[in-house]
């Protein structure tokens, strides 16, 4: 059962709704304890887990997307060990294959232009938090996964037009070997270091608000 209300929050009339739901003594115990360890009201804890309604569909027994993908949970550092592992144009790959996937989500939600959401959406699914520093640049921390990963990962976030394509030959020893390549690498890429541990690029900035 749910009841609509009004709130104020920040200034803003914000709609929301009151849900009384049943659940077991177990879960309630469940919802206590990850209270008490984070440090948060339950009624908080309880609002993140739906927010995720936002982001993936969950069932008793799977996790889905919201293209209804089956979806499993890895450990971040598995997933980097894997991604390590691999040659520059695999991992470029990788990137791609992941962000395509994003993409797509955004796109089933009419939100494909939406960098923010996006963004939101990355963290939501564990890829990583979403940093912005005071020049409005993103910063996409280095335990995402290797640099080309990242690299060709993010372009595709912002260059989600499918004439708009991220070279597979800006590999490390392809920009070194050809100056020409190296020349189109800086233009389209503009890697810029911003902070330690951290990967920024040119055409990953927000427009001033």
């Amino acid at each position: 059962m749910s009841n609509s209300k009004t709130e104020v929050i920040t200034g803003k009339k914000e709609v929301t709704s009151v849900l009384t739901v049943r659940i077991s003594k177990e879960l309630d115990q469940i919802l206590e304890e990850i209270k008490d360890k984070r440090g948060i009201t339950k009624a908080n804890v309880i609002r993140n887990y739906l927010e995720m309604a936002k982001y993936m569909i969950t069932d008793q027994d799977s996790i889905r997307s919201l293209d209804d993908r089956d979806l499993i949970i890895i450990k971040r550092s598995t997933f980097r060990k894997f991604l390590n592992g691999l040659g520059e144009v695999a991992q470029m790959d990788w990137g791609l294959r992941f962000v395509r996937f994003i993409n797509d989500l955004a796109r089933l939600q009419g939100q494909l232009e939406n960098i923010d959401y996006k963004l939101d959406l990355c963290g939501h699914l564990g890829f990583f938090n979403k940093f912005i520093d005071k020049e409005n640049y993103i910063l996409f921390s280095n335990k995402f996964g290797p640099e080309k990963f990242i690299e060709a990962f993010v372009y595709k976030i912002f260059n989600y037009s499918p004439e708009d394509d991220y070279d597979m030959d800006f590999t490390t020893a392809g920009i070194e070997k050809d100056s020409k390549r190296k020349k189109d690498y800086l233009k389209k890429i503009g890697p810029i270091e911003r902070a330690k541990s951290y990967y920024a690029y040119e055409f990953a900035r927000l427009e001033e608000k």
